[in-house]
């Protein structure tokens, strides 16, 4: 996204979301960098700076001279300037976690629920957002971020089956949401947070295009384009498990038969055949996983692709393991700086992501600015310093 700011005296939320904005993109900035980047004066950006060190968002830092004269001073996020929660419901429980602002999880919690209904989890996050609000009890809510299973508001696929969070159809997430927690929220699908997570915390830090590939109780992806994860035009691009593996194959709970997450997914895993070895079935799926992973390069021609989930470590490694024999494809080139399948591990992408979802959503520029409803003024953090 090129961030720009607007002279428009009504936009001065929009200019300090642009400034906020440009240090989360590019990291620590003087106030000169800044004022080129976004199109501002440095007088206005430095009018800016003042208020959002003021509010607690930013903090300035001088380097130790190293010639005549002071250098200027750098701003950098003040880790402590807010704090987003990152929910994850999926069809084995609930988790939550606790970020500060540049991202750092401050505690986590889980609860074991084999597929909750909306009451059970709704009922769970209240626990869990409480037992998050605890660890900063001072601290300045910002939003809270929800990441579910997909595809939304699919006929016979959404919110059916044993990969998905069946009987959740109709539920309004976002009002429920915003009724137990307090806060703003935020919702995407689990692939797009894990996704985002990955990008700014995890394996593809610095990288503008890649596939990532979410191994949970079933299997979808999201191709990171630029930086930003490629929707679709109804937000469910990426449902990779529903592409056709085997012809005349098991049937689906979508209505078809020989779907990819059949076969490649923690549900698959769990349903083979007694006394079958994680090698075994690994090794039984690696011509299937191998065509999905040829299929994804075919399409998109990703600098990589980046497996994580929900998934054991030794199983995503496992699967990874298999790709030094990977067939053919458009990716298989002789000037490659990185490997064509990666292992994300450590199981915080989605939780990660999702709580940057909020941050996003409560500091980023919004399109529609300059805001008129009172509404979204109350919940606007930099009236008062607060968000909620």
């Amino acid at each position: 996204m090129v961030l720009r700011g607007t002279n428009q005296e009504q936009a001065r939320p929009y200019n300090r979301r642009i400034v906020l904005e440009c240090i989360r993109n590019d990291g620590a900035a003087t106030r000169g960098d800044i004022a080129e980047r976004v199109g501002l004066t440095v007088q206005t950006v430095s009018t800016i700076v003042r208020e959002l060190e003021e509010q607690g968002y930013l903090l300035s830092v001088r380097e130790k001279p190293k010639g005549r004269g002071l250098p200027p001073t750098t701003l950098h996020l003040n880790p402590d300037g807010g704090y987003v929660i990152g929910i994850s419901v999926t069809p084995l429980g609930v988790d939550a976690a606790l970020l500060n602002l540049v991202g750092d999880m401050l505690g986590s919690a889980a609860r074991d629920r084999p597929h909750p209904t909306p009451n059970d989890a709704f009922g769970l996050i209240a626990e869990l957002v409480a037992e998050m609000r605890a660890l900063r009890p001072d601290g300045r809510m910002l939003g809270v971020g929800f990441a579910m299973p997909g595809p939304f508001d699919v006929q016979a696929m959404s919110f059916v089956g044993p990969t998905t969070l069946d009987g959740w159809s109709g539920v309004p997430v976002r009002a429920r949401l915003e009724e137990v927690t307090k806060l703003p929220a935020f919702i995407a699908v689990d692939t797009v947070a894990a996704a985002v997570g990955v990008r700014l915390y995890g394996e593809g830090a610095g990288l503008g295009q890649f596939y990532y590939l979410h191994l949970g109780v079933g299997l979808g992806g999201t191709m990171m384009q630029d930086g930003m994860p490629v929707r679709g035009a109804w937000g469910n691009a990426g449902e990779i498990g529903h592409i056709p593996a085997v012809p005349g194959g098991l049937p689906c709970p979508c209505g078809n038969a020989g779907c990819l997450e059949r076969y490649l997914s923690l549900d698959s895993f769990s349903k083979r055949p007694k006394g079958q070895s994680q090698a075994e079935w690994v090794e039984a799926v690696t011509p299937i996983f191998h065509s999905a992973v040829r299929t994804i390069e075919n399409l998109f021609d990703p600098q990589t692709i980046v497996l994580g989930g929900i998934a054991s470590d030794e199983l995503i490694a496992a699967l990874v393991a298999t790709t030094d024999t990977l067939p053919t494809s458009i990716s298989s080139r002789y000037d490659r700086t990185t490997p064509r399948v990666t292992a994300s591990v450590g199981h915080q992408s989605v939780l990660r992501g999702a709580a940057a979802l909020a941050v996003s959503g409560v500091l980023s520029p919004r399109q529609d600015l300059p805001v008129t409803s009172d509404r979204v003024r109350k919940r606007d953090p930099f009236s008062n310093g607060m968000a909620a």
